[in-house]
């Protein structure tokens, strides 16, 4: 009888009401571990891990560490450094990956990699603390707590998204983008709102502080609403169909190419024929044929000859080759600028010749382009493009339209940013995104960007094609569903008739509307629901 009692599911939450206790009560540098700990526990929820029980155990810590700031004198400054720890350790776990970009032209940027390693999760973890403190002051027992922790740490989400250029990797969100079914809702409030969603659902088992029956009921709430997430997005997948165009095939090629060799202007020739084999004995067919290379497949390809030519007798003339390659252009005063760019090369009069260019506008930052640069160089840092200037923006997001459905064209770190994947104006029928995650080995990074490309096709309701130069490639219809993909480092390609697009979703009509109507829904629900307190 008591074995049976202290397995019942009250004794049970009874303890975790008390384990919850012991860690309100922890103070000094065992707070700030134990929010270290909870940040990189959290991160392992998102690829390759997914491991999602541990963004529960993560932020359950988090609001516990929170319960026991709320009566002390410094409670704002502790707030901070809550947040700011477990921050640390969220980002430190989450994209350790990047180091790896500084090793590929060691003897030149090593020198920087415990710099990054530390310096990005550091400045990463002012949101954190930012979303931490914001709680705190409008912090209150029993449920509305947990409300009002998903509504700050989300705005500052929001804020790390666009403040500076912004950085929206490692939502919360995406946890859930592992699989389709889960990550369905992001079609009518975007990656924000699925993080908000997700935040309140593993936060829930943290009501303990209030009882033995609110832990209860906040676990109950937890994976109920988890069921029903589920739920949505399985019948959202089982009635909406995205079904293969008559009008068009896609060929996506993946050479695998290492980063060093890519760089290296003594293989390029080399590189080029890698990526022609790969292109070449295109089956006769009538539809639109559009081949993908991955980003910088072949710089400024637009001004070979010789490689023009190859392109002639490698393509058919119903083919459309959209490559990522190097650009450049002269001022009047004879100062050369270089884009990061996309070549679109089709049959004209004259030859295989470039139709179109999409010149990346989104750059990445010490990567493409350094921010301050006449500082920063003073003291000796450098940006890791191979132009003294760094690359050039473009003019912004472009739809191009060369016979066959319209597209989008993307450059890598361009597509994790929720709402800026086309004009607002000319919604294209399907996406193109072009990377080389190569600088970051075989690491979480190129997985992680495989799940955020997924999040931008539910959002938007567009297929996509996405060439990567070591992975990982894939074809992913309007639904986020993954048509065909290429492992990660293997050579090959991906042939399929391009999936249709769907109807605009509501995400792509209201933009983030959606996500601010749920935070002002559960902002409204913290303050005026009282019953559990």
């Amino acid at each position: 009888m008591e074995s049976s009692e202290a397995g019942s599911p009250r004794s049970l939450a009874e303890r975790l009401q008390r384990v919850a206790a012991d860690i309100s009560r922890l103070r000094g540098w065992r707070r700030r571990l134990a929010a270290f700990v909870a940040g990189a526990l959290s991160a392992l929820a998102l690829a390759p891990f997914y491991a999602t029980p541990l963004l529960v155990v993560g932020f359950c810590l988090l609001v516990w560490l929170l319960d026991g700031i709320a009566p002390s004198q410094r409670k704002l400054r502790s707030a901070a450094l809550t947040g700011w720890f477990f921050g640390l350790g969220y980002f430190l776990v989450g994209v350790y990956w990047m180091v790896f970009s500084f090793f590929v032209q060691a003897d030149q940027f090593a020198w920087m990699a415990p710099i990054a390693v530390l310096a990005m999760p550091s400045f990463l973890g002012l949101f954190s603390a930012g979303a931490a403190v914001l709680a705190i002051v409008f912090w209150r027992p029993g449920w509305r707590r947990i409300l009002v922790f998903a509504v700050a740490w989300s705005l500052f989400e929001y804020a790390r998204g666009h403040v500076l250029t912004g950085l929206p990797w490692n939502l919360p969100g995406q946890a859930f983008a592992g699989l389709a079914v889960t990550a369905q809702t992001a079609a009518w409030w975007g990656a924000y709102g699925l993080s908000l969603i997700v935040v309140t659902l593993c936060a829930a088992p943290a009501a303990t502080l209030s009882g033995a029956k609110a832990a209860f009921n906040g676990a109950i709430a937890g994976v109920a609403g988890f069921a029903v997430l589920l739920a949505v997005g399985a019948v959202r997948l089982a009635v909406t169909d995205a079904p293969d165009r008559s009008d068009a095939f896609v060929r996506i090629v993946q050479p695998n190419i290492a980063q060093r060799q890519k760089i290296d202007p003594a293989r390029w020739s080399d590189n080029f024929a890698a990526h022609l084999t790969l292109t070449d004995g295109l089956p006769p067919d009538t539809r639109r044929v559009f081949v993908v290379w991955p980003e910088n497949s072949v710089p400024v390809l637009n001004e070979v000859g010789d490689a023009l030519a190859a392109l002639g007798k490698s393509l058919p003339s119903n083919a459309v080759l959209i490559a990522g390659s190097v650009r450049r252009d002269t001022d009047d005063n004879d100062v050369q600028r270089f884009y990061n760019a996309i070549g679109v090369f089709a049959q004209t009069p004259r030859g295989r010749r470039a139709v179109a260019f999409y010149d990346k506008h989104h750059l990445v930052p010490f990567g493409e382009y350094l921010p301050l640069k006449n500082l920063l160089r003073a003291v000796g840092l450098s940006q890791l493009a191979p132009f003294e200037e760094g690359f050039t923006p473009g003019a912004g997001p472009r739809t191009l339209s060369v016979g066959g459905p319209s597209f989008s064209p993307l450059i890598c770190y361009e597509a994790i940013f929720p709402g800026a994947i086309h004009p607002k104006d000319n919604r294209p029928e399907w996406l193109v995104t072009v990377t080389n995650d190569a600088w970051f080995g075989d690491t979480s990074g190129p997985r992680q960007h495989l799940d955020q490309a997924r999040l931008r096709t539910i959002e938007t309701g567009l297929p996509m094609a996405r060439a990567a130069n070591t992975g990982i490639s894939a074809l992913i219809d309007a639904r986020g569903v993954y048509r065909e993909r290429l492992k990660l480092y293997t050579s090959g390609r991906i042939d399929a008739a391009l999936p249709a697009p769907l109807a605009p979703t509501l995400y792509a009509r209201a933009g983030d509307a959606g996500f601010f109507a749920l935070v002002l829904l559960f902002a409204g629900v913290a303050q005026i629901w009282r019953k559990y307190d």
